[in-house]
């Protein structure tokens, strides 16, 4: 059973996300919401918490919270896959293999899997929806070691990093992430429903397991307006490096 602040907070995201409350806008004060639902404050406190951790509202002392995005944030200060972080943000994840061939690896895939040249690859291409509608779409490259596993999995596998630990015990541990921006191709438009051209935000990752062993190495290209990223940084420490292409 979802429990209250679930609701509390899947209400907030609906309104937010209807222009309820616009970007910018001041969600109603804990008191106001309490009342509003009938519910303590530290229910409350729980509702927007989860809305602040998905950067879709800010807060600083003694002010209201802010609305700061319209769509649900994914950070990088910790390794989760796409449907971990959609379900942790209340939202039902999904996913479609569209086409899955056998091949060899080009010069880049075998060195960012640290693979032989040619060495036999697997390429997937993916379609993920959040609630029900399509935001990225994935090609995906997987170690022959591990290509097996993913054929065996049902083609509409909510998760593969969860069924691939369920199934072999693989535990995705490292991952490398290089954001750019790309204008949408042919079978991008149309998985993504968008213009051809369209600018479509890529992040380019390569994950490992806790040893370093390369699993796979992807394309993720996601519709605009689908999600933020956030890298969270200080003096002290910064995870977010630029590099020229």
């Amino acid at each position: 059973m979802t429990r209250r602040h679930e609701q509390i907070a899947d209400t907030l995201r609906r309104a937010i996300a209807d222009g309820a409350y616009p970007v910018g806008g001041a969600l109603p004060s804990e008191a106001e919401l309490a009342a509003a639902h009938a519910v303590s404050r530290g229910t409350v406190r729980q509702a927007v918490s989860a809305l602040q951790a998905e950067g879709l509202i800010g807060s600083r002392q003694g002010a209201r919270r802010v609305v700061l995005s319209t769509a649900p944030s994914q950070s990088f200060a910790e390794l989760r896959s796409f449907a971990q972080w959609a379900r942790a943000g209340g939202h039902l994840p999904g996913g479609l293999v569209l086409d899955s061939a056998r091949g060899t690896a080009s010069g880049e895939e075998a060195a960012l899997l640290q693979l032989p040249l040619d060495a036999p690859v697997l390429r997937v291409l993916r379609i993920r929806t959040l609630d029900g509608d399509p935001v990225l779409l994935e090609r995906t490259v997987y170690a022959d070691w591990i290509a097996g596993a993913v054929e065996r999995l049902p083609v509409d596998c909510e998760s593969v990093t969860q069924r691939l630990y369920e199934d072999t015990g693989l535990v995705f541990a490292h991952g490398e992430h290089h954001i750019d921006a790309v204008a949408a191709g042919t079978v991008d438009a149309r998985q993504l429903t968008v213009r051809r051209g369209s600018p479509l935000l890529r992040v380019r990752r390569t994950t490992t397991t806790a040893e370093g062993r390369p699993v796979e190495t992807s394309d993720d290209r996601y519709r605009p307006g689908s999600v933020v990223f956030t890298v969270r940084n200080s003096t002290q420490a910064n995870p977010l490096t630029r590099t020229t292409r």
